[in-house]
Formats: C-alpha cells, sequence, structure tokens
C-alpha cells in the first residue's frame, strides 16, 4: 500500500513539473491572432526610461495623464516598454562621456539637495548620487500602470516591461528581497519570469515575431559601476532558440524584431565571446529597439549593423553592399533603434510593419496628448531603411507590386479624420517643387483596427540615384479643422541609401563598442604615465649628457627639449617616487571599499579588473563583478585627474628651472651666488630683483589654478563615490582620495623657492 501511495506520489510530482513546464514555455512563447484590417500592416509603441521616482512626482502623474488616452486611439498591438522603469537618472554615471563630470557639476548645482550632504533620501536620492532600490517608485509604477491599461481599453497582457540598470540597483539576487520588478512589473504579474520571452503577431500574409531580452547584471551593483549590458551564453542560446522558433514554417513570411534596454554599444560579450551582434545577425532580424542612453548624446541614435567585429563604426551606416547578383546568400544585417526617454523628453514610439519592412515615428508628449499622429509606411525613408533587401530587388527586378504601387500611411487621431493628402517634392531644381498631390483613402471597412490610407502612384516616375532628391510629406485634417503634418523625409525606390553623419556625441556613445575599448584605453594610459616616469631614469643612467636649460639654449633639438623637460620632474626626487608609487597602487591594489547592495554588509573592493564581493544570500565569494562597468570610475581619474596631475607636477618643475635661470641672468650673478649666503649689497638687490620678478610668474599662476581645477574635479569624483558606496574616505579608500592633492601640495610647495 505504502509503495502505491509512493507510486503515485511520484507520478503526481512529475506530471506536475511536466505541467509547470508548459505553462512557463507558454508563457515565454505567445501568439496573438491580430484580428480586422488591415491585414498588410501591425503596429507597436515603445516607451523607454520612466524614471518614475519619489522625488519627480510629475513623471508619473504626466504619464498617467498621457500615455492612457494616446494609447486608446493608437490601438497599437503591444506595447513595449524598455527598460528603467523606476528611480532618478544618475547624471554622474556618464562622467566620462560628458568631459569629465563638467557637465555634471553644472546639473548637480541646480539641485538644492547637493547642498546638504548629510540628507540622503531613502532608495534614490534626490542628488542622484545614492543609486539603490525604493519600494514606494515600483508601488507608483504598478497604480501607473493599472491607470494606464484602464484609460487606453487595451489588454493588459500586451504590455510588455523590461529591466533596466536602475531596475536592479543594489539587487544582490532576481527573486531576492529587493527584486521589486519580479513582484510589480506586468512581466511578473503576466508570468514572464525569464530573461527571454517572446510574442508572435499573426497576420495572414506574414508573422510578426518580437523577441524581449533581460541583460541586466545577474547581480545587480549600485551604480555607477553598473552601466552594461551583460547576456550569458544561457541568455544567447535561449534568445538564438527564440528567434529560430518559426523558420521551419514556410506558409509564412516572417519578419522578427528584438528589444531590450542597453545598446550594443553598452553590452559586454558572453563568457564565451559571443554577443548579442552576433545573434541579431545570425537571424537577420529587422530591427533592435532599445533606450537607457535617453536625448542626452543627441536625438540620432541609430546604428546599421553589418557582418563583421570593430570596435568603432564612424557613421551610422557600414559600406554599402555592392554585389547581389547570386541571390542565394541572404546578407546580413539589421538595425538599431534607440529611442528618447520619458523622464526628460516625454517620448513615445510607434513602429509598424509593412509588408516585412519596418518604419517608425518618435512623438514628443511633453506639451501634452497628441491628437493626431501620421506614420508613413511606404516608401520608406531612405535615411532608415533595409539597404540590401530593398537593393536587391530592385536590381533583379523582383519588385513586388502590392508593395510598391500605393503611398500608404497610418493615421492615428482622436477625432474622425475628413481629408489626408499625400504630397511629393522634388528637390533638383535647387528648391522644394511639388510634383505630385493626392488624396489618400482609407483602406478596410469598419471594424478596422486601425486606419492606413492608401493612394495609388507611378512609382517608377521616381526612381533615381540621389536618394534625397524627392520627398514625401503627409497631412491629415480632422473633423474639427485641425491639420497635422509630418516632417518631410527623403524616400528612394531603387533601394539606394541616404547618408547620414553622427555628431561626435552620438559617435561616442553608439558607434564605439565600450566594453571591448576599457582595457586599451586604460593600458594606453597607464603606458604613457610609465613612459613618462621613466624615461628620465633611462636618459640619466645611460647617456653621459646632462639635459639642462643651458645646454638646450646652446643646442635647440627636440630630442634635447624633451629629455630636460622629462629630467626636471625627477630631479625633484619625492615628486617623481610620488606618482610611480600611486601608479603601480592603481595597477596593483583595491581602490575603494564600498557598499554595494540596497541594505545589509555587502561591502567589497574595486581593482580596475572589477569588484569583489561576498555575496550577502549565499556567502560565495564572487570576483570581478561589475566589469566593465567600473571604466566608469577608472577611466575618468586616469584620463581626468591622474595623468592631468603628472603633466601640472611637471610644468611647476620646469617654470621652476626657467624662472632660476631667468633670475641670473637678469641678476647678472652666476649659479653659485646663490647657494648659501648673499653678502650686503648683492643680497639687497638679489632680494630686489626676486620679488620684482614673482610678481610676473603667471606661468606658475597657470599651473597652479590648472591643479586647483584637477583637485575640483577630483573632490567631486570622491564626494560622489562617497555618497554612491556609503564610504568613508579615511577609512575606506584614503590613497586614492588623498594622493594626488597630496602631490600636487607637494609640488607647489617645492617649487615655489628657486633655492629649494
Amino acid at each position: 500500500m505504502a509503495s502505491i501511495i509512493s507510486g503515485n506520489a511520484i507520478l503526481f510530482l512529475a506530471v506536475a513539473l511536466i505541467l509547470q513546464g508548459i505553462d512557463a514555455d507558454s508563457n515565454r512563447r505567445r501568439e496573438i491572432e491580430i484580428k480586422g484590417g488591415p491585414d498588410s500592416v501591425v503596429w507597436v509603441v515603445q516607451l523607454s526610461d520612466l524614471h518614475f521616482s519619489v522625488h519627480h512626482p510629475d513623471r508619473a502623474r504626466d504619464f498617467e495623464n498621457f500615455v492612457g488616452s494616446v494609447l486608446s486611439y493608437i490601438n497599437p498591438s503591444l506595447v513595449l516598454i524598455t527598460g528603467d522603469l523606476t528611480g532618478s537618472d544618475e547624471i554622474w554615471m556618464w562622467a566620462f562621456f560628458d568631459f569629465g563630470n563638467i557637465r555634471v557639476f553644472e546639473e548637480l548645482s541646480k539641485n538644492p539637495a547637493v547642498s546638504s550632504l548629510g540628507k540622503v533620501a531613502d532608495g534614490k536620492s534626490k542628488d542622484l548620487l545614492t543609486m539603490k532600490q525604493d519600494e514606494n517608485e515600483w508601488m507608483e509604477y504598478r497604480n501607473v500602470m493599472e491607470e494606464v491599461v484602464r484609460k487606453s481599453g487595451l489588454d493588459k497582457s500586451i504590455f510588455y516591461d523590461l529591466r533596466g540598470n536602475h531596475d536592479n540597483f543594489g539587487m544582490p539576487s532576481v527573486g531576492g528581497l529587493f527584486d521589486f520588478f519580479s513582484n510589480y512589473s506586468l512581466n511578473a504579474q503576466a508570468g514572464r519570469s525569464r530573461n527571454v520571452n517572446s510574442v508572435t503577431l499573426q497576420t495572414e500574409e506574414r508573422s510578426h515575431l518580437f523577441v524581449g531580452i533581460d541583460t541586466t547584471m545577474a547581480v545587480g551593483l549600485r551604480g555607477p559601476t553598473n552601466l552594461f549590458g551583460h547576456p550569458t551564453d544561457e541568455l544567447l542560446a535561449d534568445l538564438d532558440t527564440e528567434l529560430s522558433q518559426w523558420d521551419a514554417d514556410q506558409t509564412k513570411q516572417v519578419t522578427k524584431i528584438s528589444f531590450g534596454h542597453f545598446p550594443l554599444s553598452f553590452s559586454a560579450a558572453s563568457e564565451s565571446g559571443r554577443t548579442l551582434k552576433d545573434i541579431f545577425l545570425k537571424h537577420s532580424i529587422s530591427a533592435y529597439l532599445c533606450g537607457h542612453l535617453h536625448t542626452r548624446f543627441g536625438k540620432n541614435l541609430k546604428r546599421h549593423h553589418q557582418s563583421g567585429n570593430s570596435l568603432f563604426q564612424l557613421n551610422m551606416h557600414q559600406i554599402s553592399p555592392k554585389n547581389f547578383s547570386d541571390g542565394l546568400q541572404p546578407f546580413q544585417e539589421f538595425w538599431e533603434w534607440e529611442m528618447g526617454d520619458w523622464r526628460k523628453s516625454r517620448a513615445m514610439r510607434v513602429v509598424a510593419i509593412d509588408r516585412g519592412h519596418v518604419s517608425f515615428i518618435d512623438i514628443d508628449l511633453k506639451s501634452g496628448a497628441k491628437k493626431t499622429i501620421i506614420l508613413p509606411t511606404f516608401p520608406l525613408d531612405s535615411r532608415l531603411m533595409w539597404t540590401s533587401s530593398l537593393l536587391r530587388e530592385y536590381e533583379q527586378q523582383s519588385l513586388n507590386p502590392s508593395y510598391y504601387m500605393t503611398v500608404r500611411a497610418l493615421v492615428f487621431s482622436s477625432s474622425p479624420i475628413v481629408s489626408v493628402v499625400a504630397r511629393v517634392y522634388d528637390s533638383k531644381p535647387g528648391r522644394l517643387v511639388v510634383v505630385m498631390e493626392a488624396t489618400m483613402t482609407k483602406l478596410g471597412g469598419v471594424s478596422s483596427r486601425g486606419a492606413l490610407y492608401a493612394v495609388p502612384w507611378n512609382f517608377k516616375a521616381f526612381e533615381d540615384r540621389s536618394p534625397v532628391r524627392y520627398w514625401l510629406q503627409i497631412e491629415a485634417t480632422d473633423i474639427r479643422g485641425r491639420s497635422t503634418l509630418t516632417e518631410m523625409r527623403p524616400f528612394s525606390i531603387n533601394g539606394v541609401r541616404s547618408f547620414l553623419s553622427w555628431t561626435w556625441k552620438e559617435f561616442m556613445v553608439m558607434g564605439c563598442q565600450w566594453s571591448g575599448l576599457y582595457f586599451p584605453i586604460l593600458w594606453f594610459f597607464v603606458g604613457c604615465f610609465l613612459f613618462i616616469l621613466l624615461i628620465p631614469v633611462a636618459l640619466c643612467s645611460l647617456s653621459k649628457k646632462k639635459y639642462t636649460l643651458q645646454n638646450l639654449s646652446a643646442d635647440k633639438r627636440l630630442r634635447d627639449a624633451l629629455g630636460w623637460v622629462l629630467t626636471e620632474l625627477y630631479k625633484l626626487r619625492s615628486v617623481w617616487v610620488g606618482f610611480l608609487g600611486y601608479m603601480f597602487y592603481l595597477v596593483l591594489f583595491p581602490w575603494l571599499y564600498g557598499r554595494l547592495f540596497t541594505d545589509g554588509d555587502g561591502r567589497g573592493y574595486m581593482t580596475y579588473r572589477g569588484w569583489v564581493v561576498k555575496h550577502p544570500d549565499i556567502g560565495k565569494k564572487l570576483e570581478y563583478i561589475g566589469f566593465p562597468d567600473i571604466m566608469v570610475v577608472v577611466i575618468p581619474h586616469l584620463v581626468f585627474v591622474v595623468f592631468p596631475s603628472l603633466l601640472a607636477a611637471i610644468g611647476l618643475t620646469v617654470e621652476k628651472e626657467m624662472y632660476r635661470v631667468k633670475l641670473l641672468v637678469v641678476s647678472g650673478k652666476k649659479e653659485d651666488d646663490y647657494r648659501g649666503q648673499l653678502p650686503g649689497q648683492n643680497a639687497r638687490q638679489a632680494c630686489k630683483t626676486l620679488k620684482l620678478h614673482t610678481r610676473s610668474r603667471w606661468i606658475r599662476k597657470l599651473f597652479v589654478a590648472v591643479c586647483l581645477v584637477i583637485l575640483f574635479k577630483h573632490f567631486k569624483s570622491c564626494r560622489a563615490l562617497v555618497k554612491a558606496y556609503e564610504m568613508n574616505p579615511l577609512l575606506h579608500f584614503p590613497i586614492y582620495c588623498l594622493s594626488i592633492p597630496f602631490l600636487l601640495a607637494y609640488a607647489i610647495y617645492k617649487t615655489n623657492s628657486v633655492t629649494s
């Protein structure tokens, strides 16, 4: 009898596990049948970087007031919220990309909370420096989203949200005490607990696969050293599986889109060296939608990816493919489209897929909910189109008449639309001339889920080698007489791409693969530092020649000038040894001892390779986590503090020697006359000369001012670290904090007098 009961128990457990696995898989994968016209197009809405904060209630209030009503008339098939759901946006984290905190200090100085060092709010503080979880913000997020779902009239299950780096600040582990995302997020409420989740929008013509990925740290450190996405090999394998789930089905074509929080430029490689880009290229997804960067670096944060790995991409586009004559192997490419933030820009994006081709429009809701939104879906913007596929179609003359024969646009409005007009402008005459103006008609019946307008045209008349010759603009007028115009966008029928350049800031954040650049930048500056310090040792040891200002005056050669400049600091041996020892300290020893998690001990130490900490839950020592995220501390300290300090110290020693020689020339004395006591009249004359020229040492004053700027920068960075990781400068990072001020102060003191 006991054996029967035991056997039944085992069978019941097995069935339960199987059902649990099926349920988990169904939550991870979902299919939605799109009903109602138009069948040829689907559209979704993306929002990102909401940053709901107890210190900024306007963000949640505006989201609740505007987003629900806009979603009600857009009626998207999905709503994607790509991370950073809560928390103040930490400005200090971006110091490396804003000239070493200059902009940071300006913004912090405007914040009244900065003036009170002792007042730190719970969670992410108002001064933006203490970055950990606050449950009140998560409760606000949950309540606001419930209200938005109610106002929009949409099914709550079509809302997909992702965890951003802010959403796991100070979170020791998923499912732990401070993992509020698992309690309050929409994904958690829908049972979507995996790091990779997919949903397929099915129409009669095509499958539209959307795959969301959570690449945040498994162990969430406090900011600022929590900046990068960290995909694991397991996550990449899951992503590969999800993107290939419809490959065996030949009955429908598939359009694939992935969405996540981190741009690829801020995504690290996995343990095996694979990257998200490798998986996206393998499956030739149409687009990767992300957030994270806000609009602080520009509104043109988009990147076209092709095969090949490099640390830099100089412009938005890579070199166009030239030969598609074989038509056998599809060219691997995809678009990465970062979008603006809700936090400051109040941005919303509508993404449409029309017969497999993707387009989007970004909407600014700072002035309130828009009454009418227009998204042209064909012809495509020549700046943001899939180059290879359109070029192949054109060169092989395989044009799809159903795709090319009409100009199409989605029109969303809170009021009935009475007319939609399409205009095409020709820029060849040197000014914009209207060459086509036609009224568009609505497709679909009364049961249509959206308003797709179209008008026939002779597309062959607009084939041109220039991708910016023809421009499209759509105008819609509602029943109240309100007119809405789209921005004019260039288009290219024959697949010729318009070239679009980044600004230098856009290149910095989108064109550089920072996870791969960290070590090259680090070792370059360390190498330069050691080169400057050790060259004088070699010159003094291996060469019999003396590198002095007098010798340089007699033999003016660049090599002698560099030798003299570098040996001057070496003569001030105590400062030289101090800089050399400090550099070896930074390479060999811990920099900081900080508190890494929201609560509890969790104090670890940081080296240039990452953090080492004992996990508070499992008791296991974790080594070198937060890599390469720690570059936002390491690189600014080397580039904006340590290296300039060395150059300033060299400048002070060089100025001292120049001043000493000048005094000798002016007073007519030999060098030995200033060694020891100067008798009588000579002493008085020398003192007058010294006072006269001390007042005019403007070069020294300039270098002292530079030292003060460096110290100010260093003080602000140390203060930010103190707040971020709850440290005492004298206990937890005294060498990091005090060495540079001491070395600069000592260098200023030792170079003050010509007789020292």
